[in-house]
């Protein structure tokens, strides 16, 4: 779900290119849902080797990534560790939607409506085991670190960010904000042209940099009351919030009454099933971890293709001409003279 600061944040759009040579800790499970959900047939389908095991996530990772490496970004991928035990109602929250959605895309299946089994299908995206494996195996051929972290990837990106190992935590949402990134990237995974399957339209999804200090200055806050925003209104570790309780009511109470635990005696029929300060535990000492390595190497290409059109039955012909590609715009990066420096 993640918090919904859409109406609050000051964003500014940026240029992928423009960033070349910035270090982008990248939320692993929020990218592989997007390309798992996007990354399909006109009827929802999504991409399968002979097998029947599903390969949109691969296409997705080889492709955006390569091409965010032949602009000159370097990308670490962070995955998600244990959830907080906060997070349960949350995930069983997702599971209802998916079976709704199954349902709803074996009806539309029925009546041969095209536009809303993919609606549907792109609803009842699950990630499994072997997605993930996947990825890490691919992550390894392209010489690419990433990382295991204890618990939420948001918060171990914002961490790295934090620290500076990474210029950029990046993500759909914006939960890192709540874990204190310095600085988001949305849309870096999944910019370009793209159909809204629900209207039938075609929409630019554009880059856009999200900045935790502009924001507390917009808004007239402090971090921590930033976060009681975000808990007002729902978070992952509660997802209802106070109903019928919009962002921009939520900051107005905080910023009249200090904190969330001041402004709840002014809201009606305000109440919580667990303590506001447990939630906000979670975002103000998550669960990170310092021991990570963080190295680029030169991508073996024979094991990508070995792997990739071998094993996964890619198009060979377009997996070398991305190959060639992401070498060649790595290259060209300012103050490299050759791949392997550009990599070390």
């Amino acid at each position: 779900m993640g918090v919904n600061f859409k109406d609050l944040i000051p964003k500014t759009q940026v240029k992928l290119e423009d960033l070349s040579g910035k270090i982008i800790a990248i939320d692993a499970y929020n990218a592989i849902y997007q390309f798992l959900s996007i990354i399909r047939q006109p009827d929802g389908t999504p991409l399968k080797d002979s097998t029947g095991k599903i390969t949109s996530h691969l296409s997705g990772l080889f492709y955006r990534t390569s091409n965010l490496i032949e602009m000159g970004l370097k990308p670490i991928y962070v995955f998600d560790g244990e959830s907080p035990a906060l997070k349960a109602t949350e995930i069983e929250r997702r599971k209802q939607v998916k079976v709704q959605a199954v349902a709803s895309y074996e009806k539309a299946a029925a009546s041969g409506d095209t536009a809303k089994m993919r609606m549907y299908a792109q609803a009842a995206t699950s990630m499994k085991d072997y997605m993930l494996n996947d990825s890490q195996k691919l992550l390894d051929l392209m010489g690419l670190p990433w990382i295991q972290a204890p618990s939420e990837g948001e918060a171990q990106a914002a961490h790295m960010t934090k620290r500076g190992d990474a210029d950029y935590c990046a993500s759909q949402d914006y939960d890192s904000l709540l874990f204190g990134a310095p600085k988001l990237l949305r849309n870096v995974t999944i910019s370009g042209r793209r159909k809204l399957p629900s209207k039938g339209i075609y929409v630019d999804i554009v880059p856009e940099v999200v900045e935790l200090a502009k924001t507390l200055g917009c808004c007239g806050i402090t971090y921590e009351q930033l976060i009681d925003v975000g808990i007002l209104i729902g978070t992952d570790f509660n997802p209802d919030g106070i109903k019928g309780l919009g962002p921009k009511t939520a900051l107005k109470l905080i910023k009249e009454h200090g904190t969330l635990e001041a402004a709840l005696p002014h809201i009606k029929n305000a109440t919580f099933p667990v303590e506001p300060s447990q939630i906000r535990e979670i975002f103000l000492h998550p669960k990170v971890t310092d021991n990570y390595r963080l190295e680029w190497k030169t991508p073996n290409e024979q094991g990508i293709i070995d792997f990739l059109c071998l094993q996964k039955e890619f198009s060979e012909e377009r997996i070398k001409k991305s190959l060639e590609k992401m070498t060649a715009g790595s290259k060209k990066q300012k103050g490299k003279t050759s791949l392997e420096q550009w990599f070390g």
